[in-house]
């Protein structure tokens, strides 16, 4: 059996009030040209389908026509989604039953009226089944919050977490013991690799859960959050990382999607997408980024320029200036730490249209220096839980 395996598509990003549709719509076309070409039977998207809990409508417009697309793909027996911490539960339910109709499973937060279970059929037999495990919300990892330490919390969603695969697995193997156990997920893994654009989804932040234990368990574990396409601890544990680069701490990654064989073992080769457009960080003082900026031949590449000059004021004009004449994109520029002191004060400015609500609420705690780590990290959840709460409170209305 052939499966593809993707994830944190981030569709609608706003990245620095530029539009990432058209790469989105390029990728997506790219994977639908693979599913047949590769002959592909089954496809996995482990979660962080949207950018946000309310996405525009150009990105559900995208999402849809998306899906039905896949409806022509012959090889394709079923689409399995699950939902990541961007992606709000009542968006990517609504349209839940009518999707099974078409082979399209979505799982959104995996309590107990969801079945995560899923057999992956060929007329009467099973080749595989999918325990297809979504973010998993505190409401149903730990049976309470209130009262108990940091570290208290994050015992409970280590030990919840792992019951919670441990009793997926079991389950799987009651409905047939003889065919291969594959695993979704959605979090961070300990010695996996991240990047700036991901935030920490569990108080404390990453879990001591490794992949040495998912792997233990079942023959293929496709999972989400981490944008870098890696293995972690296992050959068969992997993330396959963010089809576009989501930010430019992420613009040397090389986007990829894994395509996996289970035969009698499990083999993976890992797919390299072709990019619309790259992102790129030039470096230097003035003479040295203006001279990276010439050897720039791509003009749909959107570049970040790290000044390191004695006078950054002036290097940024002329940088700027420099870039226009050569129809380049500069989206931000930076001034290094390294700057005087004097200079680095005037110049250290954030753009609102780079942070999230989470960002802005942290660098704002950042000023408080509170020493108290328990309870920074306390201020931070609930800050997050109440965030999480207005947005579903939104789509309510």
């Amino acid at each position: 059996m052939k499966l593809l395996h993707t994830s944190d598509w981030h569709l609608g990003q706003n990245f620095m009030n530029k539009s990432r549709v058209e790469e989105h719509k390029a990728f997506l076309s790219w994977l639908l040209d693979t599913i047949e070409e590769k002959q592909i039977e089954l496809l996995l998207v482990s979660g962080d389908i949207f950018d946000t809990g309310t996405p525009p409508n150009y990105a559900l417009e995208t999402y849809y026509n998306f899906l039905k697309q896949l409806s022509s793909k012959k090889s394709l027996k079923t689409t399995i989604i699950t939902a990541g911490n961007h992606d709000s539960v009542s968006t990517l339910k609504a349209p839940k039953q009518l999707l099974e109709a078409l082979n399209v499973h979505v799982v959104v937060n995996g309590d107990e009226e969801e079945n995560i279970i899923i057999p992956i059929n060929e007329g009467d037999t099973t080749k595989a089944i999918v325990c297809a495990v979504p973010f998993l919300r505190d409401s149903v990892i730990r049976q309470s919050l209130g009262g108990e330490t940091v570290s208290d919390k994050e015992k409970l969603a280590n030990d919840g977490i792992k019951t919670y695969y441990e009793n997926a697995y079991k389950k799987a193997k009651e409905l047939d013991s003889n065919v291969p156990i594959i695993a979704m997920g959605h979090l961070t893994t300990v010695g996996s690799r991240t990047s700036e654009s991901e935030r920490d989804i569990y108080i404390g932040g990453t879990l001591d859960i490794g992949g040495d234990y998912l792997g233990s368990l079942f023959d293929y574990v496709a999972l989400g959050h981490l944008h870098i396409n890696q293995t972690v601890g296992s050959n068969h544990v992997r993330y396959s990382g963010s089809p576009i680069p989501l930010s430019f701490s992420e613009s040397k990654n090389t986007q990829k999607v894994n395509l996996v064989t289970i035969k009698e073992s499990v083999e993976v080769e890992e797919l390299e997408i072709p990019l619309k457009r790259k992102l790129q960080v030039i470096k230097g003082n003035l003479e040295t980024i203006i001279a990276e900026l010439k050897k720039v031949k791509d003009k749909t590449i959107w570049i970040e320029v790290h000044i390191k000059d004695d006078n950054p004021m002036f290097a940024n004009t002329q940088i700027r200036e420099e870039a226009t004449k050569l129809d380049l994109t500069i989206l931000a520029v930076k001034i290094e730490k390294s700057e005087k002191q004097i200079r680095a004060k005037e110049l250290k400015a954030i753009s609102l249209d780079e942070l999230s609500v989470n960002d802005v609420f942290e660098k704002r705690l950042e000023q408080e220096n509170i020493e108290d780590k328990e309870f920074k990290e306390q201020l931070t959840l609930s800050f997050s839980q109440i965030v999480n709460n207005l947005h579903e409170s939104e789509e309510q209305i």
